[in-house]
Protein backbone atom coordinates (compact mmCIF):
# COMPACT_ATOMS: atom_id res chain seq x y z
CA UNK A 1 0.00 0.00 0.00
CA UNK A 2 2.66 2.31 0.87
CA UNK A 3 4.99 1.35 -2.43
CA UNK A 4 0.93 2.45 -4.00
CA UNK A 5 1.17 5.81 -2.31
CA UNK A 6 4.32 7.01 -3.45
CA UNK A 7 3.83 5.95 -6.90
CA UNK A 8 0.59 7.80 -6.67
CA UNK A 9 1.63 10.88 -5.19
CA UNK A 10 4.67 11.02 -8.18
CA UNK A 11 1.70 10.19 -10.56
CA UNK A 12 -0.70 13.28 -9.42
CA UNK A 13 2.31 15.52 -9.05
CA UNK A 14 3.63 14.75 -12.90
CA UNK A 15 -0.10 14.71 -14.47
CA UNK A 16 -0.33 18.47 -12.53
CA UNK A 17 2.73 19.75 -14.06
CA UNK A 18 1.92 18.39 -17.47
CA UNK A 19 -1.08 20.57 -17.51
CA UNK A 20 0.01 23.65 -16.21
CA UNK A 21 2.72 24.05 -18.77
CA UNK A 22 2.00 26.41 -21.53
CA UNK A 23 2.63 23.69 -23.95
CA UNK A 24 0.02 21.49 -23.03
CA UNK A 25 -2.66 24.77 -23.43
CA UNK A 26 -0.82 25.86 -26.81
CA UNK A 27 -1.17 21.95 -28.07
CA UNK A 28 -4.86 21.96 -27.17
CA UNK A 29 -5.69 25.26 -28.84
CA UNK A 30 -3.47 24.34 -31.92
CA UNK A 31 -5.37 20.66 -32.20
CA UNK A 32 -8.75 22.70 -32.11
CA UNK A 33 -8.24 25.27 -34.14
CA UNK A 34 -7.25 22.41 -36.57
CA UNK A 35 -10.21 20.80 -35.96
CA UNK A 36 -12.62 23.20 -36.57
CA UNK A 37 -10.89 24.19 -39.91
CA UNK A 38 -11.06 21.18 -41.15
CA UNK A 39 -14.51 20.37 -40.59
CA UNK A 40 -15.27 24.08 -42.76
CA UNK A 41 -12.75 24.18 -45.02
CA UNK A 42 -13.82 21.77 -48.55
CA UNK A 43 -11.56 18.51 -49.37
CA UNK A 44 -13.22 18.41 -53.15
CA UNK A 45 -13.19 14.70 -52.02
CA UNK A 46 -16.66 14.64 -54.24
CA UNK A 47 -18.99 13.98 -51.39
CA UNK A 48 -16.39 11.90 -48.99
CA UNK A 49 -15.53 15.24 -47.13
CA UNK A 50 -16.86 13.48 -43.61
CA UNK A 51 -14.08 10.61 -44.20
CA UNK A 52 -11.52 13.33 -45.10
CA UNK A 53 -12.14 15.00 -41.76
CA UNK A 54 -12.42 11.84 -39.77
CA UNK A 55 -8.82 10.58 -41.12
CA UNK A 56 -7.48 14.20 -40.64
CA UNK A 57 -8.67 14.90 -36.90
CA UNK A 58 -7.08 11.47 -36.00
CA UNK A 59 -4.05 12.06 -37.47
CA UNK A 60 -3.89 15.57 -35.34
CA UNK A 61 -4.80 13.82 -32.26
CA UNK A 62 -2.14 11.05 -32.83
CA UNK A 63 0.53 13.67 -33.48
CA UNK A 64 -0.31 16.26 -30.43
CA UNK A 65 -0.84 13.23 -28.22
CA UNK A 66 2.89 11.90 -29.32
CA UNK A 67 4.18 15.09 -29.14
CA UNK A 68 2.85 16.13 -25.24
CA UNK A 69 4.07 12.64 -24.15
CA UNK A 70 7.50 12.65 -24.99
CA UNK A 71 7.48 16.11 -24.52
CA UNK A 72 6.41 15.83 -20.66
CA UNK A 73 8.73 12.45 -20.33
CA UNK A 74 11.62 15.05 -20.95
CA UNK A 75 10.62 17.79 -18.78
CA UNK A 76 9.79 15.39 -15.93
CA UNK A 77 12.54 12.77 -15.95
CA UNK A 78 15.51 14.12 -17.98
CA UNK A 79 15.38 17.75 -17.07
CA UNK A 80 14.82 17.20 -12.98
CA UNK A 81 17.61 14.89 -13.69
CA UNK A 82 19.82 17.26 -14.92
CA UNK A 83 18.49 19.64 -12.54
CA UNK A 84 19.62 17.74 -10.04
CA UNK A 85 15.52 18.01 -8.67
CA UNK A 86 14.77 14.25 -9.05
CA UNK A 87 17.63 13.14 -6.29
CA UNK A 88 15.39 15.46 -3.39
CA UNK A 89 12.42 13.31 -4.66
CA UNK A 90 14.42 10.23 -4.29
CA UNK A 91 15.84 10.94 -0.73
CA UNK A 92 12.22 11.12 0.46
CA UNK A 93 10.62 7.69 1.17
CA UNK A 94 9.97 6.62 -2.52
CA UNK A 95 12.19 4.36 -4.62
CA UNK A 96 13.44 4.47 -7.87
CA UNK A 97 10.64 2.32 -9.47
CA UNK A 98 7.73 4.52 -7.76
CA UNK A 99 9.10 7.40 -9.14
CA UNK A 100 9.65 6.32 -13.17
CA UNK A 101 5.83 4.51 -12.64
CA UNK A 102 4.73 7.63 -10.85
CA UNK A 103 6.12 9.29 -13.98
CA UNK A 104 4.47 6.90 -16.38
CA UNK A 105 0.99 7.13 -14.40
CA UNK A 106 1.34 10.60 -14.78
CA UNK A 107 2.31 11.15 -18.23
CA UNK A 108 -0.58 8.76 -19.28
CA UNK A 109 -3.53 11.22 -17.05
CA UNK A 110 -1.51 14.49 -18.71
CA UNK A 111 -2.24 12.64 -21.82
CA UNK A 112 -5.85 11.27 -21.07
CA UNK A 113 -6.93 15.06 -19.74
CA UNK A 114 -5.17 16.17 -22.93
CA UNK A 115 -7.67 14.08 -24.82
CA UNK A 116 -10.74 14.84 -23.28
CA UNK A 117 -11.33 18.19 -25.10
CA UNK A 118 -9.76 17.66 -28.04
CA UNK A 119 -12.03 14.60 -28.59
CA UNK A 120 -15.46 16.38 -27.59
CA UNK A 121 -14.40 19.17 -30.53
CA UNK A 122 -13.47 16.10 -32.84
CA UNK A 123 -16.72 14.34 -32.19
CA UNK A 124 -19.10 17.66 -31.94
CA UNK A 125 -17.28 18.53 -35.67
CA UNK A 126 -18.36 15.11 -36.56
CA UNK A 127 -21.37 15.57 -35.43
CA UNK A 128 -21.76 19.35 -37.42
CA UNK A 129 -20.50 17.76 -40.64
CA UNK A 130 -22.36 15.12 -41.35
CA UNK A 131 -25.56 16.99 -41.93
CA UNK A 132 -23.88 20.00 -43.67
CA UNK A 133 -23.29 17.16 -46.21
CA UNK A 134 -26.42 16.13 -46.89
CA UNK A 135 -27.22 19.92 -47.29
CA UNK A 136 -24.67 20.40 -49.63
CA UNK A 137 -25.30 17.08 -51.73
CA UNK A 138 -28.66 18.85 -51.86
CA UNK A 139 -30.14 15.13 -49.93
CA UNK A 140 -33.15 15.42 -47.39
CA UNK A 141 -33.50 12.37 -45.70
CA UNK A 142 -30.74 12.98 -43.20
CA UNK A 143 -31.60 11.82 -39.03
CA UNK A 144 -29.28 12.42 -36.33
CA UNK A 145 -28.65 9.10 -36.30
CA UNK A 146 -26.35 9.59 -38.70
CA UNK A 147 -24.34 11.68 -36.94
CA UNK A 148 -24.10 9.18 -34.74
CA UNK A 149 -23.12 5.90 -36.57
CA UNK A 150 -19.98 8.00 -37.71
CA UNK A 151 -19.35 9.28 -33.88
CA UNK A 152 -19.42 5.80 -32.90
CA UNK A 153 -17.45 4.43 -36.05
CA UNK A 154 -14.53 6.69 -34.62
CA UNK A 155 -14.30 5.63 -31.18
CA UNK A 156 -12.33 2.80 -31.63
CA UNK A 157 -9.57 4.63 -33.48
CA UNK A 158 -9.36 7.52 -30.55
CA UNK A 159 -9.17 4.14 -28.39
CA UNK A 160 -6.07 2.91 -30.60
CA UNK A 161 -4.30 5.95 -30.74
CA UNK A 162 -4.12 5.97 -27.05
CA UNK A 163 -2.57 2.90 -26.84
CA UNK A 164 -0.02 4.00 -29.54
CA UNK A 165 0.43 6.94 -27.31
CA UNK A 166 1.20 5.12 -24.03
CA UNK A 167 3.34 2.66 -26.04
CA UNK A 168 5.58 5.62 -27.05
CA UNK A 169 5.51 7.15 -23.70
CA UNK A 170 6.62 4.54 -22.05
CA UNK A 171 9.80 4.15 -24.38
CA UNK A 172 10.29 7.95 -24.15
CA UNK A 173 10.02 7.47 -20.23
CA UNK A 174 12.96 4.54 -20.86
CA UNK A 175 14.97 7.25 -23.28
CA UNK A 176 14.51 9.95 -20.70
CA UNK A 177 16.66 8.28 -17.98
CA UNK A 178 19.54 8.40 -19.72
CA UNK A 179 19.11 11.27 -22.66
CA UNK A 180 18.41 14.60 -22.62
CA UNK A 181 15.52 16.31 -24.21
CA UNK A 182 16.04 16.48 -28.17
CA UNK A 183 17.73 13.29 -28.49
CA UNK A 184 15.01 11.57 -26.81
CA UNK A 185 12.35 13.91 -29.41
CA UNK A 186 14.62 12.56 -32.29
CA UNK A 187 14.78 8.95 -31.26
CA UNK A 188 10.95 8.82 -30.50
CA UNK A 189 10.32 10.29 -33.77
CA UNK A 190 12.47 7.40 -35.35
CA UNK A 191 10.86 4.89 -33.33
CA UNK A 192 7.55 6.53 -34.63
CA UNK A 193 8.70 6.40 -38.03
CA UNK A 194 10.35 2.98 -38.27
CA UNK A 195 7.57 1.30 -36.33
CA UNK A 196 4.54 2.04 -38.73
CA UNK A 197 7.15 0.81 -41.70
CA UNK A 198 8.03 -2.72 -40.16
CA UNK A 199 5.73 -4.41 -42.75
CA UNK A 200 6.68 -2.68 -44.89
CA UNK A 201 10.50 -3.59 -43.75
CA UNK A 202 9.56 -7.35 -43.35
CA UNK A 203 7.97 -7.55 -46.92
CA UNK A 204 10.70 -6.12 -48.40
CA UNK A 205 13.11 -7.73 -47.06
CA UNK A 206 11.32 -11.26 -47.97
CA UNK A 207 12.54 -10.10 -51.33
CA UNK A 208 16.28 -9.25 -50.74
CA UNK A 209 18.73 -11.59 -49.67
CA UNK A 210 18.59 -13.22 -46.45
CA UNK A 211 21.18 -10.96 -44.30
CA UNK A 212 18.28 -8.08 -44.96
CA UNK A 213 15.80 -10.24 -44.07
CA UNK A 214 17.34 -11.16 -40.94
CA UNK A 215 18.07 -7.80 -39.27
CA UNK A 216 14.63 -6.33 -40.96
CA UNK A 217 12.84 -8.98 -39.12
CA UNK A 218 15.01 -8.31 -35.91
CA UNK A 219 14.16 -4.66 -36.32
CA UNK A 220 10.53 -6.02 -36.39
CA UNK A 221 10.84 -7.80 -33.70
CA UNK A 222 12.75 -5.17 -31.44
CA UNK A 223 10.85 -1.97 -31.97
CA UNK A 224 6.67 -1.74 -31.34
CA UNK A 225 4.85 -2.69 -34.72
CA UNK A 226 2.87 0.46 -34.19
CA UNK A 227 1.05 -0.10 -37.79
CA UNK A 228 -1.42 -2.39 -35.54
CA UNK A 229 -3.04 0.81 -33.90
CA UNK A 230 -3.40 2.16 -37.48
CA UNK A 231 -6.89 1.68 -38.58
CA UNK A 232 -7.60 5.37 -39.72
CA UNK A 233 -8.94 3.53 -43.05
CA UNK A 234 -11.24 1.83 -41.84
CA UNK A 235 -12.35 4.25 -39.78
CA UNK A 236 -12.68 6.42 -42.05
CA UNK A 237 -14.53 4.29 -44.51
CA UNK A 238 -17.19 3.33 -41.78
CA UNK A 239 -15.70 -0.26 -41.70
CA UNK A 240 -16.02 -1.91 -38.00
CA UNK A 241 -13.08 -2.46 -35.59
CA UNK A 242 -13.92 -6.11 -34.24
CA UNK A 243 -14.09 -5.93 -30.34
CA UNK A 244 -11.51 -8.69 -30.76
CA UNK A 245 -9.12 -6.47 -32.37
CA UNK A 246 -9.02 -3.90 -30.18
CA UNK A 247 -8.55 -6.33 -27.14
CA UNK A 248 -5.33 -8.03 -28.30
CA UNK A 249 -3.88 -4.70 -29.58
CA UNK A 250 -4.70 -3.46 -25.95
CA UNK A 251 -3.01 -6.55 -24.66
CA UNK A 252 0.00 -6.06 -26.79
CA UNK A 253 -0.04 -2.04 -26.01
CA UNK A 254 0.19 -2.75 -22.21
CA UNK A 255 3.02 -6.03 -22.92
CA UNK A 256 5.34 -3.75 -24.75
CA UNK A 257 4.34 -0.43 -22.10
CA UNK A 258 6.02 -3.20 -19.27
CA UNK A 259 8.76 -3.99 -21.12
CA UNK A 260 9.61 -0.34 -21.70
CA UNK A 261 8.77 0.18 -18.52
CA UNK A 262 10.90 -2.62 -17.20
CA UNK A 263 13.88 -1.64 -19.74
CA UNK A 264 13.58 2.10 -17.43
CA UNK A 265 13.99 0.42 -14.08
CA UNK A 266 16.92 -1.02 -15.48
CA UNK A 267 18.57 2.30 -17.05
CA UNK A 268 17.53 4.38 -14.04
CA UNK A 269 18.50 2.20 -11.23
CA UNK A 270 22.43 2.57 -11.04
CA UNK A 271 21.56 6.44 -13.03
CA UNK A 272 23.82 8.43 -10.76
CA UNK A 273 21.90 11.44 -9.85
CA UNK A 274 24.21 13.49 -7.94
Amino acid sequence: MRSFSGTWIIAVATMKEAIRQPFFFLLIAISVILMVLNTFLPFFSLGDDVKMLKDCGLATLLISGLLLAVWTASQSIAAEIEGKTAITLLSKPITRRQFIMGKYLGILMGVFIFFVPVVIVFLACIYYKVPYDFREASEVNYMAAHSWIEIVQVLPGIALIFMEVSILAAISVAISTRLPMVVNMVACLAIFVVGHLTPTLVNSGALQNELVDFFARLIATILPALEVFNVQAAVATGAPVPGIYLGWSAIYAVAYSAAAILLAFILFEDRDLA
